[in-house]
């Protein structure tokens, strides 16, 4: 993703350039590099992984999860019906799952159906129905640090009777496993020792956090050390909840450098995304909005009380829709962390949802509410919306980076969101005696050229962009100097 930028225009406490973090940006490239490096012999499973299934055709019958988007229970049923008659009168239940299940894709596999589910705290197992007696399936556990599953396309297994997927998880690659439904085994293992296996290298933890409503959030956790001792490590919150999808926790050698370097990794799964199924996502729809707010703000409540770092080394990181909580939670209790960065963020959703001329704004109504057709949306997104709440307060660090191209997320609601913060902040510091001014934040904004929602392609762009967020969050929580890399004697 692109080095180059366009820069705004601010007042004297405030920085909109990355001058201050140049050397630690080029530090990070070299540790960068030498990350991917040690990943690039990782086969690539693009080809042939990532399909999820609508339906299952099999010999003489057509299977599917029909998902209920209602107030109806159970959400997800796998249903049944015969190849000669597949009107809607003719599919019948074939698997009903446990209330705490959530099923997230499903194939057939010789005479078994076999179920991709998620437990209530966000844990992958598999569920094996076999077809010749449905009434008796089975439950495969899955490693507890899989986060991300993908199953092989249709057609290109080389035997009818197995199930090949991939488990991979934000700090542990891609590891190939096979699944023989008929005799319940299960096998794991890339067979390559030529890039690190960090199963036993790091920990992941899976916790419960209790909402302000009451309800359970999941929070998955990464360290290198135990929980006890995590009180004076940098923390970094990954956060979405949003268009009932889950939290990206696909694999991504950056993350491991974190964890080297000491960090620990959360991953707050609030409602608004899908990760316990549809009235996870129905929740914090449109009138609901807020809840996936007070999620966050429980998310780092609760971490804090078990001892796990500190607002001071705390950092929050989101992507487009995932902007709209952290905002949110930034300006009602900024105080609760250090720094934040957003890619492609949605900032401005007043704005955006008043305005029928953008492209997603009709369909995004569904999402987040109709502030012109409704008095009741307004004034719920006017409480929320990250741009419409900015108010002069000390406010965390903050790098945003956007792209010009983006036709999802208008650049015009990230510049005027960074403008009014920079103005915010700067009224706030002017109000206050030289005796009680803490350190002023740095509001930064990267306009990349060009680009896309996704951003740039280009593998050393995307480098400079990856890096430069490692040095503002090293800058920006004070961290001692990154040590040298140690030469390897010849």
């Amino acid at each position: 993703r692109c080095c180059s930028s366009e820069s705004i225009s601010t007042g004297d406490h405030l920085s909109s350039t990355t001058d201050k973090y140049r050397n630690l940006q080029k530090y990070f490239v070299r540790r960068l590099k030498a990350t991917y490096q040690s990943f690039s012999k990782m086969p690539d499973h693009s080809v042939v992984c990532g399909h999820h299934h609508v339906y299952v055709v099999k010999d003489n019958g057509i299977y599917r999860v029909d998902q209920r988007d209602g107030e109806r229970e159970p959400e997800n049923v796998v249903v049944h019906a015969p190849m000669s008659d597949p009107s809607m009168n003719s599919w019948v239940s074939l698997f009903v799952p446990d209330p705490d299940t959530i099923i997230k894709d499903m194939d057939v596999v010789g005479d078994h159906c076999v179920l991709v589910a998620k437990t209530l705290s966000n844990q992958f197992s598999l569920i094996i129905i076999p077809l010749t007696h449905p009434k008796d399936p089975y439950t495969v556990p899955l490693p507890p640090w899989a986060c991300a599953f993908e199953s092989k396309k249709p057609g290109l297994a080389d035997q009818q009777d197995v199930f090949d997927f991939l488990l991979s998880s934000p700090v542990h690659p891609p590891v190939p496993h096979v699944l023989y439904p008929k005799e319940g085994l299960l096998l794991s293992g890339s067979g390559n020792d030529s890039y690190p296996n960090n199963q036993a290298k790091y920990i992941t933890t899976h916790l419960e956090v209790c909402s302000q409503d009451g309800t359970l959030v999941p929070v998955t956790l990464f360290h290198a050390a135990a929980v006890e001792d995590l009180s004076q490590v940098p923390l970094l919150i990954h956060v979405y909840g949003a268009y009932g999808r889950d939290l990206n926790m696909d694999f991504h050698p950056i993350k491991t450098l974190l964890l080297d370097q000491g960090w620990v990794l959360a991953y707050c799964h609030i409602r608004g995304g899908g990760e316990r199924g549809l009235s996870w996502h129905r929740q914090a729809r449109v009138e609901g909005k807020e809840k996936g707010v007070e999620d966050l703000q429980a998310c780092l409540h609760h971490l804090f009380s078990l001892g796990i770092s500190s607002p001071s080394l705390t950092a929050l990181t989101a992507y487009s829709a995932g902007a709209v909580p952290v905002g949110a939670l930034c300006n009602r209790n900024p105080n609760m962390m250090r720094a934040i960065t957003l890619q492609a963020p949605f900032l401005d959703v007043l704005g955006s949802m008043e305005d029928p001329s953008l492209p997603l704004t009709l369909e995004d109504r569904d999402e987040w509410g109709d502030p012109v057709g409704n008095v009741k949306h307004r004034h719920i997104i006017a409480s929320y919306c990250p741009l419409h709440n900015i108010t002069p307060q000390h406010y965390p660090s903050m790098l945003l980076t956007a792209y010009s191209g983006d036709l999802r997320v208008p650049l015009d609601g990230v510049i005027k969101y960074t403008r009014r913060l920079q103005k915010a902040t700067q009224t706030y510091f002017n109000m206050k005696l030289e005796t009680d001014c803490k350190e002023t934040p740095n509001i930064v904004l990267k306009i990349h050229p060009g680009g896309n929602h996704l951003g740039p392609e280009d593998f050393e762009q995307m480098l400079q962009e990856e890096a430069l967020e490692l040095a503002f969050l090293h800058a920006e929580l004070g961290l001692d100097p990154p040590k040298p890399q140690r030469r390897r004697q010849k």
